[in-house]
């Protein structure tokens, strides 16, 4: 069957034509110095129709990893063989990129101030150019982020798991766990819901840090994405495990102030009221508190800083009616990722 011949894009007043690729800056408006700020956006419109694919990260501002996994993900020879469009936006939040900070200079959180307003406040303005020029005009959306500072996610998909086509993304997307998580009031994600548009959530590694585990899963996730939507050829690799879904999570948290020892990091599986997670203790160990896992899972989440105030979140932990699948899944992703011939390392990247 003949595919036919793709349409163009618009974004930012600059017309992508079929065949071409184009590094667009959408204007923001300016610094106090009279300085333009613009958000990079590059369009690679495929010579075939296709899906419209948008990729994001950096909408809090300190989240780094996505910015890696965009440019790697631009620079897989395999997208010029691309079926439809993708949208590649590795900073959406330039204030806080710029200020090393999660949020904007008026300390709100673009992801609570969608889908924005022309009149409102900074990260509403933001907010609404984002939806208007790239989200409005695709059919899916991939949002990258990490863990808070201090805190590091084990690779995992959070979408809404009641929508068909949604789940079918996340599967393909092939992390070890794939957690459904409720829409909240303000977030992109509710957002595009509101649009129809299915939009994964990739969470990976933690703020103001590269994590190559994180990067790989990132850029691999995102090619599986495209090839199961047909912007991409398939794949000659063997396709991973199916991913586990998570029947329900939860934070376990410091039930003291002081400083916390921990005995277990993320991807280790925890077994209820016989997992010593760690250990709060005063500085001179005259008071200490064990810290028992609460349920059997997963450790997808943890603290990374040992200095912690009594209702601290310590550990995320995943719950699943098959742990050990769970642990079986994560051991077959890693070996993956940490192969020699995995194509998208930043040593180079193949065909």
């Amino acid at each position: 069957m003949r595919r036919k011949k793709n349409q163009p894009i618009t974004i930012g007043g600059v017309e992508v034509q079929p065949g071409e690729r184009k590094t667009i800056e959408l204007q923001l408006g300016k610094l106090y110095t009279h300085t333009p700020t613009t958000m990079p956006v590059q369009v690679i419109c495929g010579r075939q129709e296709g899906p419209v694919l948008f990729v994001s990260a950096a909408i809090h501002g300190d989240e780094l990893n996505g910015v890696e996994v965009i440019r790697r993900l631009l620079q897989v020879p395999a997208l010029r063989r691309l079926k439809g469009t993708l949208i590649a936006v590795p900073i959406v939040n330039l204030y806080g990129f710029i200020n090393h900070s999660r949020y904007l200079p008026d300390r709100r959180d673009l992801n609570r101030c969608f889908p924005g307003s022309q009149k409102g406040s900074l990260a509403a303005r933001i907010a609404r150019i984002f939806m208007t020029e790239i989200v409005n005009q695709a059919t899916h959306g991939i949002d990258l982020h990490t863990g808070a500072i201090n805190r590091s996610n084990l690779p995992q998909i959070r979408a809404d798991l009641d929508d068909a086509e949604t789940l079918s993304l996340a599967r393909a997307f092939g992390t070890p766990v794939i957690l459904n998580s409720a829409l909240r009031d303000g977030s992109l994600r509710a957002a595009a819901r509101q649009k129809n548009i299915p939009i994964l959530l990739y969470e990976a590694g933690e703020a103001l840090r590269f994590d190559e585990f994180a990067i790989r899963g990132g850029v691999e996730g995102i090619i599986r994405v495209m090839r199961a939507l047909e912007m991409l050829p398939k794949s000659r690799r063997a396709p991973g495990l199916e991913p586990m879904m998570a029947r329900s999570s939860m934070w376990m948290r410091a039930p003291q102030s002081g400083i916390f020892r921990a005995f277990v990091n993320l991807g280790d599986r925890v077994v209820r009221d016989q997992t010593l997670l760690g250990i709060v203790s005063d500085p001179f160990g005259e008071s200490e508190t064990e810290i028992w896992s609460p349920c059997s899972g997963l450790v997808i989440g943890q603290m990374n800083l040992p200095l912690v105030n009594e209702g601290d979140a310590l550990y995320h932990i995943a719950q699943f009616y098959r742990t050990d699948l769970a642990v079986e899944r994560l051991e077959s992703y890693q070996e993956n990722l940490e192969s020699a011939d995995f194509p998208y390392a930043d040593n180079g990247l193949l065909e």
